[in-house]
């Protein structure tokens, strides 16, 4: 009896550490691969927001020049509207700056502006949807309406009506957009809370004294996060395609700091017949950018929303 006790002991033993790391690492990279497998476009899509990322994190490592210094040529004079190149990937813009190394610096502020935007307008959407569709009554009555009133404007417009009434910067962009977010994330949010409530394991809750908080925070919102992970991933692109128009019509990020709309509406409108390079950079940069997301977006979608997981 002795001698069989040994293995059961081993084995009780609690895991290392390291080994339990190193399996949900394993679990991880396997469901990563699924994903990969399953939706080669939403993992393509992931691989190009990741090498966005990247450079816009380490873009000081990785830009060749600096954004917001001109070059100088062997005279001592701007490499004004130089073609694209072996010295310069994207070409120079009027003053002598690297196309390329805004490029890459841009992308910081399309991401600032994407994720702080969605994040903001998601939460503010998320909080009002969770109240007006759980405690229904007057209170969802008032902020329906005021729900209704704001996606009857079109996004743009209502970006434009509110940014008027604001100085031109990053903040007030962020801000400006998570208005035009959070209205259509609220309603999606509702509706997921109407359907939620209809379930047993609610009325238990309450049948056993749950508060209404407790209810809302402890059974509610986890079974909210897929749809609003598939609303974030969506509007991320909707949000720099804004951020662009905005910076397009002057009410963007203010020169000079480098963002793909303003890059588009300064040097590249105004200098299009001449130093095309100037409008198509920024352009394909923004195109990439939103395709990827929407790519990513619309495989998180099928993956996290039961009704399409099936097909």
């Amino acid at each position: 009896m002795g001698k069989d006790t040994g293995p059961l002991e081993l084995s009780s033993r609690p895991k290392n550490p390291l080994e339990a790391i190193s399996n949900g690492l394993g679990r991880q990279s396997r469901s990563l691969k699924r994903f990969v497998v399953s939706k080669p476009l939403g993992g393509a899509g992931g691989l190009v927001v990741l090498i966005i990322v990247f450079g816009a994190i380490f873009a000081p490592l990785v830009a060749p020049f600096d954004p917001y210094e001109f070059n100088l040529d062997e005279n001592g004079m701007p490499v004004r509207l130089e073609g694209p190149g072996r010295d310069y990937l994207l070409g120079t813009d009027a003053i002598g700056r690297d196309v390329f190394s805004r490029i890459i610096y841009g992308a910081r502020v399309s991401l600032m502006v994407g994720l702080g935007a969605v994040a903001l307008g998601v939460t503010l959407g998320t909080i009002i949807g969770l109240i007006s569709g759980y405690f229904l009554g007057k209170i969802d009555q008032v902020l329906q309406r005021v729900v209704d009133t704001l996606m009857a404007i079109p996004a743009i417009v209502l970006a434009l009506a509110v940014m008027t009434m604001l100085q031109p910067g990053i903040f007030n962009i962020i801000l400006v957009i998570a208005i035009v977010i959070a209205p259509g994330s609220a309603r999606v949010v509702r509706s997921t809370v109407l359907a939620i409530k209809q379930n047993v394991y609610i009325e238990a809750a309450r049948s056993v004294g749950a508060t209404d908080s407790r209810i809302v925070f402890r059974h509610i919102l986890p079974n909210v996060f897929a749809p609003i992970i598939i609303i974030a991933s969506i509007w991320v692109g909707n949000a720099i395609v804004i951020e662009a128009a905005l910076s397009y019509l002057g009410l963007g990020t203010p020169p000079p700091t480098p963002s793909w709309g303003g890059m588009l509406a300064l040097e590249g409108r105004r200098y299009l017949e001449n130093a095309p390079w100037l409008a198509i950079a920024p352009g394909v940069a923004i195109s990439i950018a939103v395709l990827a997301v929407n790519m990513l977006g619309d495989a998180l979608r099928d993956v996290l929303d039961p009704r399409l997981r099936s097909r």
